[in-house]
């Protein structure tokens, strides 16, 4: 697969760089720059970052962190067996526990909650580093939304790691969870506070709190144009009988006023009255909408 000329594969982490030192150093480097598109497209082009992971599993099948990243691209893709397969091959290579929690979130995606929450309570747990345990609570919770208990879930999900003020990486993830799982039993209250404090640990927009939080104050955001649309304009048309039309209420026309004359001659039982001005009778109020297009 092509691969721009500014990737050189030296943006590659150094334990990783470390691993590929195995390598011949002209395959080592084919490998690394294939890793790097890894890292680059996974988020934006998950398809795209898996095309590069299979290349560099070809050609390095037997390093570890080949078989790692091969196994994160198959999962940003949801293929949960392929990327439970690798996964398990990383773990056996390095005999390190920190794919623990992503391993049990194949189990979910392959829909076998249940024995998501048997690797929850397994030994490996105590061998990760908070991130992983909190990363490992939160796969718990969802492998008990899966099996619809979802009182069970928000029990899972209570912690010191949630109840605390201190922010980490994982913070604002744990407390989004936290409040979805309170709105899916009702408890909407509790869930827009959860949400407002998501948003305030949210500082890289990992998650969609706040759009959530705006639905449940019934804020609805609507995209205000197409490009075609962004130098648009509303001209309200007003039509004044036949005759009479005003475009925009700046150029409104002043209604004609009648002749004296023709007033005094309509007087009713010669009684005298003040001349009147006949007002234009509005029959069509039109809403068009007028685009400033460049050729």
């Amino acid at each position: 697969m092509p691969i721009p000329e500014d990737v050189t594969g030296d943006e590659i982490d150094k334990d990783v760089r470390q691993e590929l030192q195995s390598l011949p150093k002209t395959l080592a480097e084919d490998v690394a720059r294939n890793l790097v598109m890894v890292a680059r497209l996974i988020d934006e082009d998950p398809e795209g970052a898996y095309g590069y992971s299979r290349v560099a599993l070809r050609l390095a099948s037997r390093v570890a962190a080949v078989r790692e990243a091969a196994g994160f691209a198959a999962y940003a893709t949801q293929k949960y067996s392929e990327a439970l397969a690798e996964f398990r091959a990383a773990r056996r290579m390095t005999g390190n526990t920190e794919l623990w929690p992503v391993m049990a979130d194949c189990e979910r995606g392959l829909g076998r909650p249940e024995k998501a929450l048997d690797m929850a309570g397994a030994p490996e747990v105590q061998k990760l580093d908070k991130a992983g345990q909190v990363e490992m609570r939160l796969v718990a919770a969802g492998a008990r939304r899966d099996m619809d208990q979802l009182d069970a879930a928000i029990v899972t999900l209570q912690s010191a790691e949630l109840a605390s003020n201190s922010i980490q990486p994982w913070t604002a993830r744990l407390r989004y969870a936290y409040a979805d799982a309170l709105l899916a039993v009702g408890r909407e209250g509790e869930a827009r506070e959860w949400f407002a404090k998501a948003i305030e640990a949210d500082r890289d927009g990992s998650t969609d709190a706040s759009d959530r939080l705006a639905e449940l104050d019934g804020v609805e955001f609507v995209d205000a144009m197409d490009e075609d649309d962004a130098e648009s304009e509303t001209v309200v048309t007003v039509v004044v009988d036949e005759d009479t039309t005003t475009h925009d209420e700046s150029e409104a026309t002043e209604p004609e006023a009648v002749e004296p004359e023709a007033v005094e001659s309509e007087a009713v039982e010669s009684e005298a009255t003040e001349p009147e001005t006949v007002e234009p009778k509005i029959v069509e109020i039109k809403d068009t909408t007028e685009r400033n297009t460049e050729d």
